[in-house]
């Protein structure tokens, strides 16, 4: 792991392999390490960053007051403090939207977006009631680690039967790890957060991959994604769910080596 500071924040990451820049951004509950395979199998032809998250890893905790925007403006100076130019922006779930209000906020950073599972925030793509729900789960997972009770499998929608015994097993144990102020901080963050003004205005070249089984982030919001981000194409790959990077890493990585070798 190396160390960057960004606003008074220790910002930890992972980097491998030379090329164009990829900046692989994790979703809630976990860190870095749910890149290791990706990482490794783009390094042959990109300098791949992995951060953990402010709150994240082995990045310090944000404050209670932290918000999207706060988080997008600290991926942006991770990048600047990098120096990377143009890079290509890889966000997963939560992060995805990370990465939208990233381009809002610093249009001229990300040379092309891929959104995995994702939303227009939860305000954005969700019913109320279900946001309401979202923040109840997250709630309950923070009291229950911190009391070392939280059990990773609990969380609807994480762990289908898709995902390898392998995988799930190291999911579990980084996830056991979670801390509790950030993880009510990253779902109040995410609840607030509605970006359906910005997905008309997004002129990067965008992908969207969904798992075909996403109970989570379902084909209805990556529909309703792919219809209002006019530069963005749409791949479905059959039999995934939410943690289709996971679940298949060799179908996920052709997709995303496929359309960055159009946009480089």
């Amino acid at each position: 792991m190396e160390q960057v500071e960004v606003g008074g924040l220790r910002i930890a990451y992972r980097r491998a392999g030379q090329g164009p820049p990829l900046v692989l951004v994790h979703g809630a509950l976990g860190d870095s390490r749910v890149w290791r395979t990706l990482l490794a199998d783009l390094a042959d032809e990109f300098t791949v960053i992995a951060w953990d998250a402010p709150g994240c890893g082995d990045s310090d905790d944000p404050p209670e007051t932290f918000r999207l925007g706060d988080y997008a403006d600290c991926l942006a100076g991770v990048i600047s403090a990098l120096d990377l130019a143009r890079p290509y922006v890889l966000g997963h779930s939560f992060v995805a939207g990370l990465a939208l209000e990233l381009y809002r906020r610093h249009r001229s950073l990300p040379g092309a977006l891929v959104l995995a599972g994702a939303y227009a925030g939860w305000a954005g793509s969700l019913p109320p009631d279900d946001v309401a729900q979202r923040v109840r789960v997250a709630e309950r997972t923070a009291d229950a680690a911190a009391r070392g009770e939280f059990d990773p499998p609990s969380v609807p929608g994480l762990f289908s039967d898709a995902l390898p015994a392998e995988a799930r097993s190291a999911l579990v144990a980084m996830m056991s790890e979670i801390r509790p102020a950030a993880t009510r901080v990253m779902a109040y963050a995410f609840a607030e957060a509605d970006l359906r003004d910005v997905l008309p205005e997004v002129d990067v070249p965008t992908l969207l991959i969904y798992g075909d089984a996403d109970e989570r982030s379902p084909l209805p919001v990556a529909s309703a994604l792919h219809a209002a981000i006019p530069s963005s194409e749409l791949a479905v790959l059959p039999g995934l769910g939410h943690m289709a990077y996971l679940e298949d890493p060799d179908a996920f990585t052709t997709e995303v080596r496929r359309f960055l070798h159009t946009v480089g």
